[in-house]
């Protein structure tokens, strides 16, 4: 029997620990992978006794974005790109979320952890956004989400050119909780999150309605026109090639 994709425990003190353990896919978001996500969101949200996620992926990789029979689908237009609606899927969850990016994390799989409320990073990890190496333009919400951690500027710098950073580099301009050595952000992340679910649930799921509106409000903006752009984009026959030739590099650009 395989293992799951995706699993997730709770602690006697409410902390939940979201995994993302598809080693063989580098928990990229293919279809069966999103579905797992998606479910285990559901059941997330549904927790009356949950206070705070983790969510994590694996000490290289925390999710390297969509896989490739994914962005070929989406370029034949067997998926439509509103239905990949996972950025609000986490944007919803009722309770504060930490992401743990320990590893790599690339597009759609940056943003991911983007969606989350807390965000350490790693100074050894490389963080990036390769839509436009193969293509088309960023989704996902990332046209705006991608700005509120790391600046107008080095957003555009990444988007525009497919640019990798590693979190090093962006220590001293993020706008994100913590850049730390890899191996010491599971235990500021676990400080964090034992502190939080101190908190009742009932203020913890109101301070979490309030604060994550600005974040909710420019997803919805910025998914109407990333589906536009997104239309544009995958109507080129050339996108499909350039998917082909440059998904790998991408990949092994990290």
């Amino acid at each position: 029997m395989s293992e799951p994709l995706i699993t997730q425990t709770q602690d006697d003190q409410g902390v939940v620990t979201l995994m993302m353990q598809d080693r063989k896919g580098n928990n990229a978001l293919g279809v069966d992978f999103v579905e797992a996500l998606f479910e285990e969101l559901r059941i997330l949200s549904n927790n009356r006794e949950a206070k705070v996620c983790i969510v994590r992926g694996f000490e290289d990789v925390f999710c390297s974005g969509g896989d490739e029979s994914m962005l070929l689908e989406l370029a034949d237009g067997n998926v439509a790109p509103s239905d990949i609606m996972l950025s609000r899927s986490m944007l919803e969850v009722p309770i504060p979320t930490i992401a743990v990016m320990e590893g790599h994390a690339v597009g759609g799989g940056l943003v991911l952890g983007l969606c989350c409320d807390i965000v350490l990073m790693a100074r050894e990890s490389r963080y990036g956004c390769s839509f436009m190496n193969m293509g088309f333009t960023p989704g996902m919400g990332t046209t705006r989400l991608l700005q509120y951690a790391v600046g107008e500027f080095i957003a555009a710098e990444m988007m525009y050119g497919g640019q990798f950073f590693k979190g090093s580099h962006l220590e001293k301009t993020a706008q994100v909780n913590y850049i730390l050595p890899r191996q010491k952000i599971m235990k500021k992340a676990t400080q964090i999150a034992l502190r939080i679910a101190e908190k009742p649930r009932f203020a913890l799921e109101l301070l979490k309605s309030d604060l994550s509106i600005p974040k909710r409000r420019s997803f919805e903006e910025s998914r109407v026109h990333e589906a536009a752009m997104h239309q544009i984009c995958f109507s080129e026959p050339e996108t499909i090639e350039l998917i082909k030739e440059n998904y790998a590099p991408a990949l092994s650009r990290r």
